[in-house]
């Protein structure tokens, strides 16, 4: 199983009937492929969308129905479409349950930047800085390194997205909560020990005795 598809399938796992999920752009948006029959998630899209399907393949392309990301993506038979103030009405009036997003850096202490490089160029912050403070909980959703660099330090050198919001991280190598002791490893894929987690992860990791293997 890829990498990506691990952290998908794990994320899908977290989402309980009933909730509004709001799905950041690349990696999260594979969570709504994963989700299991009997569990009833109700997706949005910041662009102005609830209800939003699975990830359209070639067959069930409509070019009029993409996401926040411009990504081809279907809808179900109760979803909605509107304009971008409501949209925004819901995130920012805390309706939304959960956030799903990427992230270029994450701490121990739940601070997130996700949305620049200084120096290089991109098409903007986008919604992210309403999603994690207006949802109720913040599920960042990335590989764990990038070019061998942990993604997960002790504290973030990129500009912050927003401070103490992440409530969750899940890599293709563990799933972590940020807690107020700390950042404490949940789950840890079976491929890899505690000391190699570690040697991957900048920040320092609370592994408790109960420390269970990642399910997907």
């Amino acid at each position: 199983m890829k990498p990506k598809e691990i952290i998908a399938r794990r994320v899908a796992r977290e989402l309980k009937d009933n909730q509004l999920v709001n799905l950041g752009i690349g990696l999260p948006t594979m969570t709504s492929n994963y989700i299991d029959s009997d569990i009833k998630v109700t997706f949005q899209s910041e662009n102005g969308m609830v209800g939003m399907g699975k990830v359209a393949n070639e067959e069930e392309i409509d070019l009029n129905v993409t996401n926040a990301g411009g990504q081809f993506v279907t809808i179900n038979e109760d979803g909605a479409f509107f304009d971008s103030s409501m949209s925004f009405g819901l995130i920012r009036g805390g309706h939304v349950d959960v956030t799903v997003l990427g992230a270029l850096e994450v701490d121990q202490y739940g601070n997130l930047a996700n949305w620049i490089v200084p120096g290089k160029m991109v098409p903007g912050m986008g919604g992210a800085m309403d999603l994690v403070v207006g949802a109720k909980k913040v599920i960042v959703a990335m590989l764990h390194t990038v070019k061998g660099k942990s993604k997960i330090l002790k504290n973030c050198t990129l500009p912050l997205t927003a401070k103490g919001v992440v409530d969750m991280i899940v890599t293709e190598l563990a799933v972590m909560e940020v807690t107020k002791e700390g950042l404490v490893v949940r789950e840890i894929s079976k491929d890899i020990t505690v000391d190699e987690l570690k040697s991957m992860t900048e920040a320092e990791l609370i592994i408790p005795n109960n420390l269970a293997y990642m399910a997907v």
